[in-house]
């Protein structure tokens, strides 16, 4: 922000600068920093106009990053109302960075506008003050080539934010950047930019200035905005044959868009015989059974979606056509069904054959939709040039490449399947064409340019984590041999799955160790489907993944913490490593899970005798933690009373004070005493709700006891009654309405005589039991 006021002419705050700070410090995006050097004119890091360029890691929320900043210089009072200009190079990155905008409206307090003409640019431009105005670099050409373009405005509060502020085209000579001087010659520039600038871009320093923050990619992962990207090299043998010559792609000049002719006449005939190279049916065929095994595998092992990046549209067409004739059934004629779709730009002149993939701009922004949706069926697309900038997929996990691509296109490609979703532990980039020297060369210049962390890593190094962790686990099975269960199936599988859970809660700190240590293991294993090493180890893992379900559900809270519930883990149980179905702890233990309202003797004694007392006392515990949850939604002070016994229970087996035979012993007590309370309502001729109030009005305390109990029932009833009148479904989150009820419950303690110094207590109690039966009496 220091930077921002200082190139637009004030002189405030000089020796700040407002960036994004790495973890924990970074309380606001945007805050002040001390202790770092001056910017603006008159110092040796840029002057003019030129507020600088920031580096933000693809995926770990740049647009939001540039919105805020946005509302920072509008609401800044020396910049006295700014006119902000937000500049992109593509029509599809405009809409996708507008939209960011047009959601954050309270915080620009405006509602920014698309230019959607030169001449409606001109005119947004054109105003004393104010506006966030949207625009394609191209709208600042002017009409005629060879022409000046005219002077605008020369106010020197107007700011104009480019995004992607790498590309070729801002240079001085006969470029976007002369023509946007010369329409706001008194304007400030700030670049921002998902990818480093390349050492020889000088013309991007020039409109833009230097760096003046990065966040890289070791950053974005140590924080959680992204997830690490793994590279796998498949590739598959480009060979040309004569008769595939005449298929070269005729749409050379589209895929050249914006190159000098120069350039295109270098590259056409290189292209051409690439493109038909890669593009045999041979290949084609190839690729395709290759990337359907493999994707396959990986949506066994994590749920998610996947991006085919063909060379042409004509490519585009035959692999879609190659899958489908070995799965047919993910082909569908309609845009709402079906497993992949093509998205491709056209026309009517196009290709009959290609007709059916050629769609409005309305039908693939719902195609958008569906594949942004995890629960959808639509899995895979394929795409030329299309989604592979600006198109954020969190569920896309895989991303095959059979592509040429280099620098900025391609680490921008590759950032799809960076983003956070669930727990998804990584993104796959497929490699089919063979792009590991530019990805050679593409860290080569991230690490230049000071970056930290690595683009894409190699799927060995997933693979060696899964190993690692693979030996961690099987570590905590020793003294217990778990390889004569891997083959087991039935009940025979049940009693290893019990022992080895019984072993497990053995270890110190076991259950804690052994969950985070499979759902490790899980997560490496999911990311290197189908490397052959996953196979080798894939029932031991299948196993493994039974018992962690196992002592999951045994688990304080059901074990459903956000690794638990992770979606990848979760499939890899059911689908990819093990047939069987992950069964009930009770099922594995060799007795029916029982409703505990209705806890039986036997029941209690078949637990007694279980020979596997670990598990037994996990097991027990887990159903009368799941029952006072039940009842904590009824009865508070029943559950409250309930929950601290048997957490003194507990805490007694894991401070070794009584073995487990003898907590199991306090825990049969204490589930006795749950079944007892459930026919107190029937004792004392009172509903559930009543139970309830009656219980809130601490009935053993010896001063509340002088009332008698027929007083405290009255007390108990009229309470349910009043209450249940006056509440509403916001009750509770209104003072007013809150103090309504907090009255009437006085009222009605003070007209019986309940004991002065109890009533703030009771009243608080109450409020509480009402809270917890509000929702249910409002639904009934």
């Amino acid at each position: 922000m220091a930077a921002t006021l200082s190139a637009c002419g004030i002189d405030t705050e000089p020796d700040k600068l407002y960036a994004r700070f790495r973890q924990p410090d970074a309380g606001d995006a945007l805050q002040g920093k001390d202790v770092v050097p001056r910017y603006g004119k008159g110092t040796d890091h840029f002057g003019d106009r030129r507020i600088g360029v920031i580096w933000h890691t693809q995926g770990s929320g740049k647009s939001l990053l540039m919105a805020y900043f946005a509302g920072k210089v509008i609401r800044h009072p020396d910049m006295e109302n700014p006119t902000l200009v937000v500049i992109t190079d593509r029509n599809d990155l405009d809409e996708q960075l507008f939209g960011t905008f047009a959601s954050c409206m309270e915080l620009l307090r405006q509602k920014p506008v698309q230019a959607d003409s030169r001449a409606h640019l001109r005119t947004l431009l054109q105003v004393p003050s104010g506006g966030v105005v949207f625009t394609t670099i191209q709208k600042f050409f002017p009409e005629e080539k060879g022409n000046d373009y005219p002077q605008l405005s020369d106010r020197s509060n107007i700011v104009v934010i480019a995004d992607e502020a790498h590309r070729s085209h801002y240079d001085f000579i006969d470029g976007f950047a002369r023509f946007m001087h010369d329409a706001l010659p008194n304007a400030s520039f700030i670049g921002f930019t998902g990818t480093p600038v390349e050492l020889h871009d000088r013309n991007t320093p020039a409109v833009f200035g230097h760096y003046i923050d990065q966040y890289d990619i070791l950053r974005s992962v140590e924080d959680g905005a992204t997830v690490p990207i793994y590279y796998e090299s498949r590739l598959a043998k480009i060979e040309l044959l004569e008769r595939e010559k005449p298929r070269i792609d005729p749409d050379f000049e589209e895929i050249t868009e914006g190159e000098e002719e120069s350039e295109k006449q270098r590259l056409r005939t290189k292209w051409a015989a690439t493109e038909a190279m890669v593009g045999t049916e041979k290949r084609i065929a190839q690729v395709a059974r290759d990337l359907v095994t493999h994707f396959e595998a990986r949506l066994a092992a994590m749920n998610g979606k996947a991006m085919i990046v063909c060379m042409s549209r004509r490519i585009c067409v035959e692999m879609y056509n190659a899958i489908a004739n070995l799965r047919p059934e993910w082909h569908h004629p309609d845009d709402d069904r079906g497993f992949m779709k093509i998205v491709m730009s056209g026309s009517a002149t196009d290709k009959l054959d290609w007709q059916p993939h050629i769609r409005s701009k309305e039908r693939r922004e719902a195609l958008a939709k569906r594949f942004k949706d995890a629960d959808e069926p639509f899995r895979i697309v394929i795409v030329r040039d299309m989604w592979l900038t600006g198109f954020d997929c969190p569920p896309l996990h895989t991303m095959y490449i059979d592509k040429p691509m280099r620098g900025h296109g391609l680490m921008q490609a590759i950032a799809r399947v960076n983003r956070v979703y669930g727990d998804k532990p990584g993104g796959l980039v497929v490699d089919y064409i063979g792009l590991a020297d530019q990805l050679k060369r593409a860290l080569a210049q991230y690490t230049n340019s000071g970056g930290k962390g690595t683009p894409a890593i190699d799927l060995e190094e997933a693979v060696a984590v899964m190993k690692e962790k693979f030996e961690v686990v099987v570590a905590m099975y020793h003294g217990f041999d778990f390889k004569p269960h891997l083959t087991a199936r039935g009940a025979e599988r049940l009693r290893g799955v019990a022992a080895a859970m019984n072993h497990i809660l053995t270890l110190h700190d076991g259950r804690a160790r052994y969950l985070a240590e499979v759902t490790a293991l899980s997560r490496a294993f999911a990311l290197a489907t189908p490397h052959e090493a996953t196979r080798l180890i894939r029932d031991e893992v299948g196993f493994f993944q039974e018992v962690r379900a196992g002592l999951a559900k045994i688990t304080e809270g059901g074990g459903k913490t956000p690794e638990e519930l992770d979606a990848a883990v979760r499939q890899l149980v059911s689908r990819a490593v093990s047939s069987n179905e992950v069964v009930d702890v009770f099922s594995i233990l060799g007795v029916k899970k029982p409703d505990i309202s209705i806890l039986s003797d036997q029941f209690l004694n078949e637990v007694r005798d279980m020979p596997h007392r670990n598990l037994a006392l996990e097991a027990l515990r887990k159903l009368l933690m799941d029952e006072i949850k039940s009842r904590s939604r009824r009865n508070v002070v029943q559950a409250r009373s309930f929950a601290e016994m048997l957490e003194q229970a507990v805490r007694k087996y894991q401070n070794r004070t009584l073995e487990a035979a003898e907590v199991i012993e306090e825990l049969i007590k204490l589930a006795k005493q749950m079944r007892e309370a459930q026919r107190r309502g029937e004792e004392l001729g009172l509903s559930d709700d009543e139970v309830a109030f009656y219980d809130a009005l601490e009935v053993n305390d010896s001063a509340v006891k002088v009332l008698g109990d027929e007083t405290l029932k009255l007390i108990a009833r009229e309470l349910v009654d009043t209450v249940r009148r006056n509440v509403t479904i916001d009750w509770n989150v209104r003072e007013n309405a809150r103090a309504h009820i907090r009255v009437i419950v006085k009222r009605i303690l003070r007209k019986y005589g309940y004991p002065p110094d109890k009533q703030e207590k009771a009243t608080r109690t109450v409020l509480q039991q009402a809270e917890v039966l509000c929702q249910e009496w409002m639904t009934a």
